[in-house]
C-alpha cells in the first residue's frame, strides 16, 4: 500500500466513523422523540421561583422591541419575572428604544443597562456576568437579542428544573424565523432541525448529555455563582459553562416543548462570520478541556470531548485530505488504487445523510416536503463543503491568536427586519 493509499484509508475511516455516529446519535435522538412527545410537561408550583431574563444586546435596534415584547408576553405569572436587556456599547438607536419601552411598561418588570466602552463592549459572556449583578431571580434564563418565545416557553423550562434538584439547567428548541429568505436559511432551518435539537435529543438519550445552547435556557442562580460566571475569553460561552456544569455533578436536561424562533444569516458573508466564532469558541473549549480526557472528573464530558476532537480535528483533516486525493486524482497528477472505494463510501455516505437527515425533519409540522428531500441532497454536496472551509479558516484564526496572544474579537451578527 503506497502513503497516498495509507492516508486516503484512515481519512475514509475517519471520515465514516463520524457519519455512523451522527446516525447513531439521529436513531437515538428519534427514539427520544417518540418515547418523550406523548408526555405532559410538569407544572409549576403555585409560587414559582423569580426568574431573571438576561438579554445581551449590541446595536440590536432593528430587533430588540420585538424580541422585548414576546419577553413581556410569556405566559408564566407576570410579577415573578424580570427582563434585563443589556445595552451593551450599543451605537444605533437601541437605548432610545428601550427607554421607549420602559416608559410604556412602568411596572419596572423592564430593566435597561447601558454600557460604554470601558465597561462594556467585550462580547456576550461579558454582557452576561454584568447583568447577573443586577438580577434578582433565583432561576436566570438568557435569550438573544433576535428572538422571538412562543407563550408557553419560560414557563415550561421553568417548570421542568424545579422537577428535578439534579438539574442545573434546562434548555430549549429554537426554530429558525426567516427559514424562506434565501437559500441559505433554509440550508440553516434543516441543519437546526437535524444537527443541533436532534442531536441534542440523542445525546440525552444515550448519555444524558446535552449543551447548553446560547439561547432560550435556564439555569439555576446558585450554578452560575458557584463557577464563577461566564468565561469572557470564550466566545462559546455555552458550551464552556455547560462543561463546567457537568464537571460540578450536576445535569442538564432538553425540553424541546420549550420553543423560540430566531434570526439566522441570510448572506454567506454573515454566516460565515458568524460560524467561525463558533468555531473558534469550540476550539478554545475543546483545548481548555482536554486534559480532563485522563481524569476521573472529566468522565460526564468525555464523549463530548472526544466528539468535538473527532468533528473539529480528525473530521475536518481527513475531510481535506480526501477532497485532495481526488482533485489530484481527475487531474492526473496523482494515482491512488483506494480512490475507486473511497467514491463508492462517497456515494453511500450521501444516501446515508440524506436517509437520517430527512427522518428527522419529518418531526416537524410543515417540514416534510419533497422540495426539503431535494434540498438535503444539494445541502449534502454544498453546505456541507461550505462548513468545511469555514472549519479551517476558523482553526487558523484559533492558531494565529494563540501564536501573537491577540484576544478573539466577537463578531456581531447582522439582524435583518
Amino acid at each position: 500500500m503506497s502513503i497516498l493509499d495509507f492516508f486516503l484509508l484512515i481519512a475514509i475511516i475517519s471520515i465514516w466513523g463520524t457519519l455512523v455516529i451522527n446516525l447513531i446519535l439521529t436513531i437515538a435522538g428519534y427514539t427520544w422523540y417518540l418515547k418523550e412527545s406523548p408526555k405532559p410537561s410538569p407544572e409549576l408550583p403555585d409560587k414559582p421561583p423569580f426568574v431573571s431574563i438576561l438579554v445581551p444586546a449590541h446595536n440590536e435596534g432593528i430587533v430588540i422591541v420585538k424580541t422585548v415584547l414576546s419577553l413581556l408576553s410569556f405566559d408564566y405569572p407576570q410579577d415573578r419575572y424580570e427582563i434585563i436587556v443589556i445595552n451593551d456599547n450599543s451605537s444605533d438607536n437601541s437605548a432610545q428604544l428601550l427607554s421607549n419601552l420602559q416608559d410604556e411598561f412602568t411596572n419596572k418588570r423592564l430593566k435597561v443597562i447601558n454600557t460604554d466602552k470601558t465597561n462594556g463592549g467585550k462580547g456576550k459572556s461579558n454582557a452576561l456576568n454584568i447583568g447577573l449583578k443586577y438580577a434578582k431571580g433565583s432561576v436566570i434564563s438568557i435569550y438573544d437579542a433576535d428572538n422571538t418565545p412562543e407563550a408557553p416557553a419560560l414557563r415550561i423550562l421553568v417548570a421542568e428544573l424545579l422537577a428535578n434538584d439534579k438539574l442545573a439547567a434546562v434548555i430549549g428548541k429554537f426554530r429558525t424565523r426567516n427559514k424562506n429568505a434565501s437559500l441559505l436559511t433554509r440550508f440553516i432551518n434543516i441543519e437546526t432541525l437535524s444537527f443541533q435539537w436532534m442531536a441534542q435529543a440523542g445525546r440525552q438519550q444515550l448519555f444524558k448529555l446535552c449543551t447548553i445552547p446560547g439561547t432560550n435556557y435556564v439555569i439555576r442562580r446558585s450554578v452560575i455563582e458557584k463557577v464563577g460566571g461566564w468565561d469572557v475569553k470564550a466566545l462559546a460561552e455555552d458550551t464552556e459553562i455547560s462543561f463546567r456544569v457537568y464537571q460540578m455533578g450536576y445535569r442538564i436536561k432538553f425540553q424541546p416543548r420549550a420553543v423560540t424562533w430566531e434570526q439566522e444569516p441570510q448572506t454567506l458573508d454573515v454566516w460565515f462570520h458568524q460560524r467561525k466564532r463558533w468555531v473558534e469558541g469550540n476550539i478554545y473549549v475543546i483545548v481548555k478541556n482536554a486534559k480532563l480526557l485522563f481524569q476521573k472528573k472529566g468522565r460526564p464530558i468525555r464523549f463530548d470531548l472526544l466528539y468535538f476532537l473527532s468533528v473539529y480535528f480528525l473530521l475536518m483533516t481527513s475531510l481535506i485530505l480526501s477532497d485532495t486525493v481526488f482533485v489530484l486524482s481527475v487531474a492526473g497528477v496523482a494515482h491512488s488504487d483506494l480512490q475507486g472505494f473511497s467514491n463508492s463510501l462517497w456515494l453511500f455516505a450521501v444516501v446515508m445523510f440524506v436517509a437520517s437527515t430527512f427522518l428527522t425533519i419529518t418531526t416537524e409540522k410543515g417540514e416534510l416536503t419533497f422540495g426539503n428531500f431535494l434540498l438535503i441532497i444539494f445541502m449534502y454536496l454544498v453546505y456541507s463543503q461550505m462548513w468545511l472551509a469555514v472549519a479551517a479558516y476558523g482553526m487558523v484564526g484559533y492558531i494565529r491568536e494563540q501564536v501573537f496572544h491577540k484576544q478573539a474579537k466577537w463578531y456581531k451578527t447582522k439582524r435583518y427586519q
